[in-house]
């Protein structure tokens, strides 16, 4: 047993979902496949949330525009074939966002996010499959809210692993006589049915899941880069391959802001020792890296990793006392409330700073429920930059010059938060 997961790059096209089933082909046996939303569509269905939510109508053109680029995407694969049952798989699912649309009542943002933003990974799934099916490649298509269970946390829904496990493995033994299974990434199902996404980006997060209830013998997670790279190649053009590293490298570079792998798929995988391989769609006959308990990494070069959109939050006592440990519990708790993650965080004498990324709306309810307590100082625009096993000279040529707020040191890892 193997899962695959491919990510929106590898399906935005036609001759990339070509691309996709090439690979398909290429390696036979037991295999569950996960694929994200074609291209850009997760950003564009949020354009018709936003729309929506703000009570602009144009949403309804927003999401036919939406169906008529996955019918282009179909038209063009089929060519001569009969392209009619994948137009209408299709057209029922934005036809089922619609109607959602107009009947609902809620105001919960989050909740309706939810609804509409998971359809994309329908539409890709739905293109997928029955183009295979076309092709001779013989599948099922499995609706991932069957078997992903999560909590009711809309946007950041968190998995219940003992009810998952045992619905995934009860599922996919059912589905595999039939060949490979393709299933959404991104999606869960609250308990009372409706859909849940596990974050942004987080198709890989899924596909470990699934790794980790059928104790697959690996996962393979197919990128537009031959791998793990010590930097972004767009920023850094000569950024270095890694070729292996271990578990505990991945997640550290994933908790700063790695955005190769999504930063909650190392540890179900790592649970059971499965091996992770990242590899290129475009170069697929090269290894990539492969991640595992004992990688034989030696010299590792710095690591370079940039998170931008970053606001720096800092609170003090409203009555000038020190920052004590009653302080903190309330912030902590709050941000854990708000489900805002805290990328750097310093305490001095009076204050507390944390550099988050730039959720306004997130930020504009963890103010509101300290601003009480504490006097709140809020900076925007800024950037985190992270270099693993750093050298002076790297630090040196990445900050020059740069307004610098805050900077953090240990034996391995510098973090600056900067105005670039």
């Amino acid at each position: 047993m193997q899962v695959f997961k491919f990510g929106g790059a590898s399906v935005k096209d036609a001759p990339a979902v070509r691309n996709v089933i090439a690979i398909l082909q290429q390696h036979p046996g037991d295999k569950v496949v996960v694929i994200s939303a074609m291209g850009k569509t997760t950003n564009e269905l949020e354009g018709v949330v936003n729309r929506y939510y703000a009570g602009d109508k144009s949403w309804a053109e927003a999401l036919e525009h939406i169906f008529e680029k996955h019918a282009a995407i179909i038209r063009e694969l089929y060519e001569e074939r009969d392209s009619s049952k994948a137009l209408h798989d299709v057209r029922t699912i934005t036809d089922h966002a619609a109607k959602f649309l107009r009947e609902n009542q809620s105001r919960n943002y989050n909740y309706i996010y939810d609804q509409v933003v998971s359809q994309g990974e329908y539409l890709s799934t739905t293109i997928v499959s029955d183009y295979a099916t076309a092709v001779g490649l013989r599948n099922t298509l499995l609706d991932v809210k069957e078997v992903l269970y999560t909590d009711n946390a809309y946007t950041e829904g968190k998995v219940d692993f003992k009810k998952t496990e045992k619905a995934i493995t009860e599922k996919v033994k059912t589905l595999l006589p039939k060949g490979i299974i393709i299933t959404q990434g991104f999606v869960g199902c609250t308990p009372e049915g409706f859909a849940t996404t596990l974050g942004r980006e987080g198709s890989d997060y899924t596909a470990s899941i699934f790794a980790y209830a059928l104790h697959a013998e690996r996962m393979t997670v197919w990128k537009d880069v031959d791998g793990i790279l010590n930097a972004d190649p767009k920023e850094f053009p000569d950024a270095q391959l890694l070729n292996e590293i271990s578990y505990h490298e991945a997640i550290e570079m994933t908790y700063y802001g790695a955005s190769v792998i999504h930063p909650k798929t190392i540890k179900p995988i790592q649970n059971r020792n499965i091996p992770l391989e990242v590899r290129s769609f475009v170069n697929h006959q090269k290894r990539g890296t492969l991640i595992t308990a004992n990688a034989h990494t030696g010299f590792l070069p710095p690591i370079i990793i940039w998170k931008r959109g970053q606001s720096l939050l800092s609170f003090s006592a409203k009555d000038f006392s020190f920052i004590a440990e009653e302080h903190l519990s309330k912030v902590f708790g709050t941000f854990a409330e708000c489900r805002l993650r805290i990328n750097l965080m310093q305490n001095a004498a009076i204050s507390f700073s944390v550099a988050v990324d730039y959720k306004k709306e997130k930020i504009e309810q963890i103010t509101d429920l300290l601003q009480q307590d504490f006097q709140i100082s809020q900076h925007d625009g800024l950037s985190l930059l992270t270099i693993r096993h750093y050298h002076q000279g790297i630090i040196d040529k990445l900050t020059s010059g740069k307004d610098i707020l805050l900077r953090q040191i240990s034996r391995q890892t510098i973090q600056v938060l900067l105005r670039e």
